[in-house]
């Protein structure tokens, strides 16, 4: 005998039970209400696509999808999943698409220099999991939970970075579109800590100096970084064609705002330089395999700290900061060890002052060098006072 027609009245009627349950269609087949506990209801439909996997798709409410609209739906579904089609038509463009086109007119276009974490980045935490979600449909509290998952799991530090490629890939969009409003908002940053602004004190400047000259390329790294206030990036990538004599040029990076430029080496770093292995016809001063300048910083620092007495946690850009500490320590003007740093100046003075500076930059690296000396090899508190010779 065959089953009554299921109505809205109907599916008013019906009860819950004790688990979620669905109750089939009698007049579409692969269509059912399914019914939660708490009493709540919704379509569902369920087809096998080519591949023979089962594909369940919610079609609606039912409080605000009547029946009738609800198998209208159900059959359209069906027969895309059937035919090997998503079982909704995406609403435009996926966030994986989307982010495609950003990464190639945007990170490619201009040069970005961070243009490998950024596509590490999407493709480790974001593309993973929205690739193929409509772009319109990512939602604030889309990026609130993915944000969480990835501060649980790879600190607050990385979410913070993951929430900067997605507002930049939004607020792109937006500039594209007429109607598009970036769901991102203020407050929504992981990493509350104030910027880091830890100095190495005398006595770990000691201890590292004296480690990194047993430590091969990396010390050399390390040394140089201390001594001529530059980033690790910086140094690693410093080429022989760069060095011309006691100078060596810091070329500009494409978008980056300024550098140090020029710089007159003081002889300390000349020998730590001089001292390294031409390899082939590597350009690098820090050479590796296939041309390529020194890598890995993250392994070459574990196995530095295991050489280092205890001491409290540093990081390789503690020797920039700790580098600028000790030019003002040693008398460099502030305009002056600024541009040694390669900070752009502001305002009118860095629009209008466009001297180069060469010399104050090398009494200030030669200043910070007599100052490192001193740290290391700590003289005689004792001053013997020369006796005056006889008239």
């Amino acid at each position: 005998m065959a089953r009554k027609s299921l109505t809205d009245k109907g599916v008013a009627a019906l009860k819950p039970r004790a688990a979620r349950h669905a109750f089939p269609d009698p007049q579409l087949a692969s269509h059912y209400v399914r019914i939660t506990p708490n009493g709540a209801k919704s379509y569902a439909c369920v087809a096998r696509n080519p591949d023979g996997k089962q594909i369940w798709t919610t079609v609606g409410d039912c409080e605000v999808m009547p029946i009738e609209e609800a198998r209208s739906r159900a059959r359209e579904i069906l027969q895309r999943v059937r035919d090997g089609l998503p079982a909704v038509e995406p609403r435009g463009e996926t966030f994986g698409a989307v982010a495609a086109n950003w990464t190639k007119r945007h990170v490619e276009a201009k040069g970005l220099r961070s243009h490998k974490q950024i596509g590490r980045l999407l493709r480790v935490h974001v593309l993973k999991r929205w690739a193929n979600r409509p772009f319109l449909d990512i939602r604030r509290s889309d990026v609130a939970a993915l944000l969480d998952h990835v501060e649980d799991n790879f600190g607050a530090r990385q979410a913070d970075l993951v929430l900067t490629v997605i507002r930049s890939i939004m607020n792109w969009h937006a500039t594209r579109h007429d109607d598009y409003v970036p769901v991102i908002v203020k407050g929504m940053k992981r990493d509350t800590a104030k910027p880091r602004s830890r100095i190495l004190d005398d006595d770990e400047i000691r201890k590292i100096w004296k480690a990194a000259e047993r430590a091969g390329r990396f010390g050399a790294i390390l040394r140089l970084c201390l001594l001529t206030a530059q980033r690790r990036t910086v140094v690693a990538t410093m080429r022989w064609e760069d060095l011309f004599g006691d100078k060596w040029t810091i070329p500009q990076m494409p978008r980056e705002k300024e550098n140090a430029g020029l710089l007159q080496l003081p002889k300390v770093a000349l020998d730590i330089i001089r001292a390294q292995p031409q390899l082939g016809g590597n350009p690098y001063v820090f050479g590796m395999r296939q041309d390529k300048p020194f890598s890995g910083f993250g392994n070459a620092k574990r196995d530095f700290d295991k050489q280092l007495p205890k001491m409290e946690r540093w990081t390789i850009h503690d020797l920039r900061r700790s580098a600028r500490s000790l030019m003002s320590r040693a008398g460099v003007p502030d305009n002056h060890a600024e541009r040694v740093m390669g900070h752009a100046i502001g305002g009118v003075k860095g629009i209008y002052d466009q001297h180069s500076y060469a010399d104050e930059k090398r009494d200030a690296l030669a200043a910070l060098a007599n100052l490192i000396d001193g740290i290391i090899h700590p003289r005689d508190n004792v001053t013997r006072m020369r006796k005056r010779a006889k008239r």
